[in-house]
């Protein structure tokens, strides 16, 4: 009989559908190294199953044993009863969706507390609705930043590792969740800055988390999201105010190498504009500013029309990787893969660049 073949890590979206399907039995506990989106894990669930649960945040390591119930005098029957905390919503009827974030970071007392509600669905003496699903977050033990499980409760949950998200998965989130165009354009001429420390040969890696190191700021998918406050609002902030507050979040390596695309992008003509008159534009010789003009374009093309002129303009750009992109991203955006599915122009590239895919 043959093996079946596998990763070691799991993909966010496979979490989306794995916690759900076994968190009301079995208590995944999600490891990553910081800012890959763990955390988020519990809105996309909400998402995906509506208002039928209560969903519930719990901040480990910020907790105590008040936090989470006491035990209250009955003076009728001169015995202590356990009281649940409020953060549970024992009060509704409605199953719950328990994130226990940083579980690994909680006090020790607190993990022994939190085993029972893993293992039986029980905080303290009192159940949870059926159906509730309990799951946590933590970091990576090698990540070197706090993080233990007592032995005995490690063999009552399912431990997995999520996977940091590759440059296409992170473009195709920030698209649709509303990145600009320059910081979409700097991850993907910086692939290297959503590499992992643990993928090898990154010892020289200037951007990302490295338990070697002692930078506090680095690039990491959430970094990478945050720091689109501080460019969208540059002009305001002036120069020095937006270079010192990229680099203390991404890191000064990675606001040293975003300040060129801020500068270039001064420089663009807009999408409405190509549009206008395709043939007459010069497509700009660097890469950088090739991608911010389509993923700009992913953002604002709304007709049939529009998009064909663009794809004259994509078809001038010398390299076919370089297009690529455009395609990728138009057929992963859930706004323009509408488009792109019924426009003549993407069908014809596509035949025609088969191979890159």
């Amino acid at each position: 009989m043959s093996k079946l073949n596998f990763n070691s890590t799991v993909t966010i979206n496979e979490l989306r559908k794995t916690i759900p399907t076994i968190g009301s039995y079995l208590t995944p506990i999600i490891l990553s190294e910081p800012g890959c989106g763990k955390t988020s894990l519990l809105s996309m669930i909400r998402e995906d199953l509506g208002e039928d649960y209560d969903y519930i945040y719990v901040d480990c390591p910020v907790k105590d044993m008040s936090d989470i119930g006491m035990t209250i005098p009955n003076h009728a029957t001169k015995s202590l009863e356990y009281y649940v905390s409020s953060l549970f919503k024992l009060d509704s009827p409605k199953p719950k969706v328990i994130l226990l974030d940083e579980f690994m970071k909680s006090p020790k007392l607190l993990q022994v507390i939190f085993t029972r509600l893993m293992l039986e669905r029980m905080v303290g003496d009192e159940p949870l609705p059926r159906g509730s699903i309990v799951f946590g977050t933590s970091n990576n033990a090698s990540d070197g930043v706090g993080d233990t499980m007592l032995a005995h409760a490690g063999n009552r949950v399912c431990i997995m590792e999520m996977s940091k998200p590759t440059v296409n998965e992170w473009l195709e989130w920030s698209s649709a969740n509303g990145i600009s165009r320059v910081v979409r354009a700097f991850v993907a001429m910086f692939p290297r800055t959503l590499a992992s420390y643990r993928d090898g040969n990154q010892d020289d890696n200037p951007y990302v988390f490295n338990p070697k190191k002692t930078a506090l700021s680095f690039c990491s998918p959430r970094s990478l999201a945050k720091c689109d406050v501080i460019v969208k609002n540059r002009d305001y902030l002036g120069d020095n105010a937006t270079m010192v507050a990229l680099a203390g979040t991404i890191g000064a390596s990675g606001a040293g190498d975003m300040s060129a695309f801020l500068s270039l992008e001064k420089t663009l003509v807009d999408v409405k504009d190509i549009v206008k008159s395709p043939d007459s534009i010069k497509v700009p010789e660097e890469i950088s500013a090739q991608l911010m003009i389509m993923f700009q374009a992913v953002d604002v093309l709304e007709t049939q029309d529009e998009l064909t002129k663009f794809m004259t303009f994509v078809n001038k750009i010398p390299s076919s990787e370089v297009q690529a992109v455009f395609f990728t991203m138009m057929m992963r955006n859930t706004k323009a893969i509408k488009l792109a599915r019924n426009n003549l122009q993407i069908a014809e590239w596509a035949k025609n660049n088969h191979e890159l895919f």
